[in-house]
């Protein structure tokens, strides 16, 4: 069945959030801010204030260091933005989401449907992710322009918050759900049911790395 394709906000309603479905494919449009673990720590930790009116002017949090760059005369030059993985920041989702009404999360990889069980629903948020690799430019084009970057200079370019005016962006796939679902581990447990299947009649490998197992279900890699 083709994946169902939507436009959202950046300031989505609860209602737009809650018919979202696993593998969806969306596009979004309004303001989008970077923020990692560089913004976490500033204003979770550090109690800076928030140079942003959260989440009035946007919902849309994206785990990204985009290819970009101050000129001289304030300008700004931005070229692919890439995400970066969320598992990484996990730690400080449930305080920042809690914190600024974060509805959309938008990243690389996803985290287990424990986190989005137990940070993402009570906040009536979801996680976007990014198609693949390599999609850094194709995102790139749904930038209109860059709205402003703040703590750059306590931060850098690549930890500063980043704010974008985006125009149907993406794509990105809804990898989470407001019943706490993953799609990634959705799709991992449908592929298992197939491995022996796919191995079936192959010779054990000669050579192993550290912590293979013939059982392909059960492989460990160290």
């Amino acid at each position: 069945m083709k994946p169902r394709e939507v436009e959202l906000s950046t300031t989505p309603t609860p209602e737009e959030i809650a018919a979202l479905r696993l593998g969806d494919i969306v596009y979004l449009t309004g303001l989008m801010y970077t923020a990692r673990e560089g913004v976490y720590m500033r204003a979770l930790e550090d109690k800076a204030n928030i140079p942003m009116e959260l989440p009035s002017q946007s919902a849309a949090n994206f785990h990204c260091s985009p290819a970009a760059s101050i000129r001289e005369d304030g300008s700004f030059d931005m070229g692919a933005v890439t995400a970066t993985a969320s598992f990484r920041f996990a730690k400080w989702l449930p305080e920042w989401i809690a914190k600024t009404g974060a509805r959309l999360i938008v990243g690389k990889g996803g985290m287990s449907s424990r986190d989005y069980k137990d940070y993402f629903v009570p906040n009536g948020a979801i996680y976007l992710s990014t198609v693949g690799y390599g999609t850094g430019a194709l995102l790139g084009r749904g930038v209109e322009n860059v709205e402003a970057v703040h703590w750059n200079e306590e931060l850098g370019l690549a930890q500063a918050m980043w704010v974008l005016k985006c125009n149907r962006m993406g794509p990105f796939l809804v990898a989470s759900d407001m019943e706490g679902n993953c799609l990634f581990e959705r799709e991992n447990a449908r592929i298992a049911e197939n491995l022996d299947r796919v191995y079936e009649g192959t010779k054990p490998a000669v050579l192993k790395r550290f912590g293979e197992t013939d059982n392909r279900a059960d492989e460990l890699i160290g």
